[in-house]
């Protein structure tokens, strides 16, 4: 079976760009990638097999590629978004992966015109604590919901016949993804609740206990795997963060309300029975969860 695209520029090889780039490798290998990032970030995708080429420069990268794949903070994703729109192919699909779609999405309507290259907004709901080349994996995005966005007016599942879709709603399943197609506006409240608001309670969290520890070191010293598993997302860096709040913060807001009502609560249930209810209730949405993979 031939590549279902030819060239792909994967527009920062970091975690998120250099697995997709491992990725493509395994699952297109006929495909020929670019990357583009900084010299030694490039020299590292090489050395880990992520990429055929790179560039310091945009348009060496993208020249003649019928995928680009933006794997960057939102605000440069935005602002590179233009100068994309103008230089890349006329036939090529421009995708992205940031973890907020209204700033995006908004920005890409202003520079891609109805015909030529076609934007198409993307969230590969897949990363790790960690970031950089080093942690990329080829097999990040198995099992993972990717999100697609639909444009305005459009419904339903996979709305768009455009061939470029299409073919890359069939990489997304090779890769092992399950394609889920939202708008800008909801996948934004969604992304709130199940991936933002989980980072700022680990950092809340990482807070309190630090603030907590004494000189002797307790009580960190005793703990245990338990508040790791909790912590964990507290190892992913402000500046992964900083652009996701930014553009989001209206419904990052609605959702601390609601997790603050919800401890609220909590701390007046501490000596009735209905804290069981509570704890029942978690465990329910926790193996809702797990049976999810």
């Amino acid at each position: 079976m031939s590549a279902p695209f030819r060239r792909a520029a994967i527009l920062g090889t970091g975690l998120i760009g250099g697995s997709f780039a491992l990725a493509l490798r395994k699952h297109s290998p006929d495909t020929v990638i670019a990357g583009w990032d900084k010299e030694p970030i490039l020299r590292h995708a090489r050395e880990r097999g992520a990429i055929h080429e790179g560039s310091v420069d945009l348009l060496p990268a993208i020249a003649g590629a019928d995928l680009v794949f933006l794997a960057l903070p939102v605000g440069l994703t935005i602002e590179i978004l233009p100068e994309v729109a103008r230089r890349v192919s006329q036939e090529a699909l421009v995708t992205d992966a940031s973890s907020t779609k209204r700033a995006v999405c908004a920005a890409a309507a202003d520079c891609f015109a109805e015909k030529g290259p076609l934007f198409l907004g993307g969230h590969p709901m897949a990363g790790k604590e960690i970031s950089g080349i080093a942690a990329a994996d080829s097999e990040l995005f198995r099992g993972a919901k990717y999100a697609l966005i639909r444009q305005p007016g459009e419904a339903g599942n996979a709305p768009t016949r455009d061939a470029r879709v299409v073919k890359f709603i069939a990489l997304v399943e090779k890769l092992g993804a399950e394609p889920v197609w939202l708008s800008a506006e909801t996948h934004d409240r969604a992304a709130a609740i199940v991936s933002h608001l989980p980072q700022l309670l680990a950092v809340a969290l990482a807070g309190v206990v630090r603030g907590q520890t004494d000189e002797t070191g307790l009580p960190v010293t005793l703990a245990g795997r338990g508040l790791r598993d909790a912590l964990r997302l507290a190892g992913s860096p402000y500046s992964v963060w900083r652009d996701i709040i930014l553009t989001n913060s209206d419904n990052l807001e609605r959702a601390l309300d609601q997790l603050i009502q919800a401890l609220e609560q909590l701390r007046g249930e501490l000596r009735t029975r209905a804290l069981e209810e509570e704890f029942a209730a978690a465990g329910d949405l926790y193996k809702i969860l797990r049976d999810l993979g």
